[in-house]
């Protein structure tokens, strides 16, 4: 979708979006394109009592004397309370009403009635925004006959203060970017995107700026990733792990961190899991396509920050070569680890992940993301993301972040009585604490690979994919994370 910003102009053709302040206040753009149509669109609206009302609609088709197909008119509340989110928000629901109108182009006022903190560049970038979020359709496997004959082509915001929102919008138009990378990540299927294509994909981010190394099997069989391996032993896929760096920032400056988990398929191994809803694990990779996506975006809108972003890119594969439970592997960090159960191996590729990170860049602090257990969907559903963090100020940040971005989480426990769960009589520690506080085990799993650095795990097995739909997405891979992150990075590590 082409993104315009221009002056105020009434379009000649097409559609125009109005916004409605409460008690239906038109701006005074909108107050125009009134009288132009011989009063008919405030003739419309009171006849169906519009009164702009926050996320109200309405449709006036062929408006009197402009020649438009439609003009819809969006409530958006009191103005003095439209946040940055709301904004978004705003632009994504009109492209979703332009989509459902088949709208190839359409015209979008971004003024309205009354004074907002955003401003009416930061309006105009933000609906965009949200319109560029909304407008994703991952359908590459579909014949050219099956695919929707049309879909909104261009949108051109119309501000009096183009050249600010154009500014503002290169920004989040780099993280919408990412978000889409992440979000096709996810969609892949797996014989499409296994570990070796995965890592192809993150290499594609060197164009960006990125350094991207890649490690194979036998690199990392020297660093000694036997946790990682272990879990890949039973697939004809080798395993990979992408390290990308952008360096925005100081020299002298420590880099962020943040690790996915790229289970790139999870049958669940020797422990196998139910054929029932199996497909869906071609998503078992979400953490590592957030981070993939999330580094696209910091390079994509030149983030004056240095980050490094680390996906351990496996399958999990039942196979005579596979792991059995039973088995003992020895992660980098030297520890050993009592595998019980073959359907908890995202934890074993963190376990290698996370540490090579802390040895090999000494961050300022490393955020990891999974959909590592279903436990975590039981207790939080798809609404909040687990956060388990050693760092308080980390999680308030965090947690202010997805208020901001409505990728919400929510801080569990870590406590020393759940970590005894873990213990092993045979080595350091088993791979599984039980049936109960399946998601905290986890957590307390990864804390052992963490050293003196402030750490937060988020488990995003309920948000990656198949999470509830919204006004900017409408996808099953829902890239989770990415603005949640680059929020994170931009309000307190940039500069």
């Amino acid at each position: 979708m082409k993104v315009k910003f221009s002056a105020p102009v009434l379009p000649k053709a097409g559609v125009l979006v109005l916004l409605a302040a409460s008690g239906c206040k038109l701006s005074e753009f909108g107050e125009k394109a009134d009288s132009e149509s011989g009063g008919a669109i405030m003739r419309a609206l009171t006849a169906v009592d519009f009164d702009g009302k926050k996320a109200s609609v309405a449709d006036v088709p062929a408006p009197g004397a402009l020649p438009l197909s439609r003009v819809l008119v969006f409530g958006v509340g009191e103005p003095e309370k439209l946040s940055s989110l709301d904004a978004e928000m705003l632009g994504g629901a009109i492209a979703g009403r332009l989509g459902a109108c088949k709208a190839k182009d359409a015209s979008v006022d971004a003024a309205v009635a009354g004074e907002i903190e955003i401003g009416e560049a930061g309006l105009a970038a933000l609906i965009a925004s949200g319109a560029r979020l909304r407008n994703y359709r991952f359908d590459v496997y579909k014949t050219k006959k099956d695919k929707p004959a049309q879909e909104l082509k261009a949108i051109t915001v119309l501000t009096t203060q183009a050249a600010a929102a154009r500014k503002a919008y290169a920004g989040f138009d780099a993280v919408a970017a990412g978000v889409h990378m992440a979000r096709d990540l996810v969609n892949e299927p797996a014989n499409v995107l296994f570990p070796q294509e995965f890592a192809k994909r993150a290499e594609s981010l060197k164009k960006l700026g990125v350094e991207v190394d890649v490690l194979d099997e036998r690199q990392m069989k020297k660093l000694k990733m036997g946790a990682l391996l272990g879990v890949a032993q039973g697939s004809a896929r080798p395993a990979r792990m992408a390290v990308m760096k952008w360096n925005g920032g100081r020299k002298s400056d420590k880099p962020v961190a943040f690790v996915g988990k790229g289970v790139t398929f999870d049958t669940g191994g020797i422990s196998i899991k139910p054929a029932g809803g199996m497909e869906d694990m071609k998503g078992d990779m979400g953490g590592a396509a957030c981070v993939t996506g999330l580094m696209a975006a910091l390079a994509g809108r030149k983030a004056k920050v240095n980050a490094v972003g680390v996906i351990g890119l496996v399958e999990n594969m039942p196979d005579g070569k596979a792991q059995r439970p039973g088995d003992i592997v020895k992660s980098m960090s030297g520890q050993t680890i009592a595998v019980l159960n073959t359907d908890a191996e995202g934890r074993l590729v963190l376990a290698d992940a996370l540490w090579y990170v802390q040895q090999e860049f000494k961050p300022k602090f490393v955020v990891n993301l999974a959909t590592l257990t279903g436990a975590i969907v039981v207790a939080l559903g798809k609404e909040h993301a687990g956060l388990f963090s050693n760092n308080d100020e980390l999680s308030e940040r965090l947690s202010d972040s997805g208020k901001a971005t409505a990728e919400k989480v929510w801080r569990m426990p870590l406590d020393a009585a759940y970590d005894k769960l873990i213990d092993s009589n045979i080595a350091d520690m088993k791979n599984i604490g039980g049936r109960m506080a399946g998601s905290i085990t986890a957590g307390q799993f990864l804390q052992r690979f963490i050293e003196d650095v402030p750490w937060a795990h988020l488990d995003i097995a309920g948000t990656a994919m198949d999470a509830p739909k919204s006004a900017i997405n409408q996808s099953w891979g829902s890239g989770w994370g990415v603005r949640l992150l680059n929020h994170l990075v931009a309000k307190h590590y940039e500069g």
